[in-house]
C-alpha cells in the first residue's frame, strides 16, 4: 500500500473543517443577502476566479496569497466608484456582487473561507509554476554521453519529445529529485528510459555517470557534497536537481557551451548557473616565451571574453543567471557550496492576509 502523503492528509482535513464553517455561516448569509442558495453563491464566487486571477501562470504559495490576488482582481474589475454617479448604466455584475457581499459581514467571511478552501482543494494546481513547452526539455552531459530530462517524455519517430497535454498535469515539483525519479532520463535515439527506483539509486547514477566523466576535481567534489546534502534532507524528493553539464545547443553535435551546474527552482522557475573557471583550464596560456606582451594580453583578454560571452548566452537563451568561480573562489569551496545551497533551499515570500484586510476591503 502506498504511503499516505501527510501534507495532503492535513490539507484534506483543513478542507473538511472549512466546509463545516461555511455550512454554519450559510443560513446567516442567505438571510442577510439576496443570494438564493449555496449552489448559486458558490458558483458566483468560483466562476469569477478565472477573471480575477491568472490561474494559468500565477504561482500562489498559500491560501492567503490566493485570497489576496482574488481581491486585487475583484477591485480591478469594479467600476470606479467616483464615476458611478454619472455612469450608473456602466455598472457590471461584479459591482452588484460586491454590493451584496458588503451588506453582510457573514457573507464577507464566507467569501474568505470559500477562497481558502478552493486553494487547498486545488493546491497542486495553484502552488507551482509550469514550464512552457520550450522549457520542458533539457539536455545535459559530455559529447557522446548526452542525457535528456523531460516533463512528459514520449518516444515518437525515433526521437524524444514531451506530450504537451501532460506538462501541466505533472504531479511532482518540476526539476527536482522527485521529477527525475518519476520520468527517468532518456538517451537520444533510444526508446528505453533509464529509470531510478529511489533517491539513492539516482544519486549513485549522478555521481558515477553524470559527473564521473568530468576532468574537474571541483565538479566531483560538488557532486559528493550534493549527495550528502540530499541524503540529509527531510524531503529529498522536493530538492531541486543539480543539473551537470547543461548543454546550450541541446543535441546539436557542436555543443557551443556547457554549463558546469544549473539549478532550476521549481517555485518560480528561476534558474541559477554555476561555472567553475579555474585558470588552469579556462585561462592558462601556453608558449608565452615566444610571444610578445601584446600577444599575451590579447589571448588573455580573449579567454576572459569567452567566459563572459558564455554567461551572457545562457542568460539570453534560458534566462540563467550564472555565477563564475575562479581560482581564489575554488581554493576554499565554502563560498561555492553556500551559494549552491542557497539556490537549493526554498525562498518563499508569502503574502499575509488577515480578516482585518477583508474588513478594510469592504469599507
Amino acid at each position: 500500500m502506498a504511503k499516505r502523503d501527510p501534507n495532503k492528509t492535513a490539507r484534506n482535513k483543513q478542507v473538511a473543517e472549512l466546509k463545516n464553517q461555511l455550512r454554519a455561516l450559510l443560513p446567516t448569509v442567505l438571510a442577510e443577502t439576496s443570494f438564493k442558495s449555496e449552489q448559486s453563491l458558490n458558483a458566483l464566487i468560483g466562476h469569477r476566479a478565472d477573471e480575477f486571477v491568472d490561474l494559468k501562470n500565477e504561482v500562489m504559495l498559500s491560501p492567503q496569497d490566493y485570497v489576496s490576488r482574488y481581491l486585487e482582481g475583484f477591485a480591478e474589475h469594479r467600476v470606479d466608484p467616483s464615476a458611478e454617479a454619472g455612469w450608473g448604466s456602466f455598472r457590471t455584475s461584479h459591482d452588484d456582487f460586491y454590493d451584496e457581499l458588503k451588506k453582510s459581514k457573514a457573507a464577507q467571511e464566507y467569501l474568505m473561507l470559500f477562497l481558502q478552501r478552493s486553494y487547498l482543494s486545488r493546491y497542486e494546481e495553484f502552488a507551482k509554476k509550469r514550464p512552457t513547452v520550450k522549457e520542458a526539455e533539457l539536455w545535459m552531459g559530455q559529447n557522446a554521453a548526452e542525457w535528456g530530462l523531460l516533463v512528459s517524455p514520449r518516444f515518437v519517430n525515433g526521437r524524444w519529445e514531451n506530450d504537451k497535454s501532460e506538462i501541466r498535469r505533472f504531479t511532482q515539483p518540476y526539476w527536482t529529485i522527485g521529477h527525475v525519479i518519476q520520468t527517468g532520463l532518456v538517451a537520444p535515439g533510444s526508446p528505453n528510459k533509464t529509470a531510478f527506483n529511489d533517491v539513492s539509486d539516482y544519486l549513485t547514477f549522478f555521481e558515477n555517470v553524470l559527473v564521473r566523466h568530468s576532468m574537474s576535481p571541483h565538479q566531483k567534489h560538488v557532486a559528493t557534497w550534493y549527495r550528502d546534502y540530499i541524503l540529509a534532507s527531510n524531503n529529498p524528493t522536493e530538492v531541486p536537481l543539480l543539473i551537470p553539464e547543461l548543454r546550450y545547443a541541446g543535441l546539436k553535435a557542436k555543443h557551443v557551451y556547457r554549463l558546469d551546474f544549473c539549478v532550476i527552482r521549481h517555485g518560480d522557475m528561476s534558474k541559477i548557473g554555476f561555472e567553475l573557471s579555474p585558470w588552469s583550464t579556462h585561462g592558462k596560456l601556453i608558449g608565452t616565451k615566444t610571444k610578445t606582451v601584446a600577444q599575451v594580453n590579447k589571448e588573455a583578454a580573449a579567454n576572459s571574453e569567452k567566459e563572459n560571452e558564455k554567461a551572457k548566452a545562457y542568460f539570453r537563451k534560458f534566462g540563467i543567471t550564472t555565477l563564475i568561480y575562479g581560482d581564489s573562489d575554488l581554493a576554499d569551496t565554502t563560498m561555492l557550496f553556500r551559494d549552491i545551497k542557497s539556490a537549493l533551499e526554498p525562498d518563499v515570500q508569502q503574502k499575509q492576509l488577515g480578516f482585518h484586510l477583508m474588513s478594510k476591503f469592504f469599507d
